[in-house]
């Protein structure tokens, strides 16, 4: 399963080896001070849009990265279980991060203790 790792000033996205075969990619990098919002999402299939390009089955599986106008998002969601949202700064790489992770409210925790720090 994908996992947000906080590595010195950075936000690492990084996929499991099979998620980088379905995926087409292996993960992504933002810096902290690029994100916005840090977030969970309850049914994170309402908030997916553009075409994708890597592995996908509605309601059970999308990988990979979403084209879309505005910003591409970088995914690795399974079933209707809750996500972790990371939406950056207008400008940044990527608009957002989305990842179904085992415990989202611990993610979002350390994220926003990396960000709290930084101030």
């Amino acid at each position: 399963m994908a996992r947000f790792e906080c590595e010195r000033d950075q936000l690492v996205f990084r996929f499991s080896l099979w998620e980088q075969l379905g995926g087409l990619r292996s993960g992504a990098v933002a810096n902290l001070n690029e994100i916005r919002f840090v977030e969970v999402v309850d049914d994170p299939w309402t908030i997916l849009e553009g075409m994708r390009v890597g592995t996908g089955f509605p309601w059970v599986i999308v990988l990979g990265t979403m084209l879309r106008r505005g910003g591409n998002d970088v995914v690795a969601v399974y079933q209707k279980l809750p996500a972790v949202v990371i939406t950056l700064q207008p400008g940044a790489r990527y608009q957002r991060f989305i990842a179904t992770v085992p415990d989202p409210e611990s993610v979002v925790a350390t994220i926003r203790a990396a960000l709290h720090q930084r101030t």
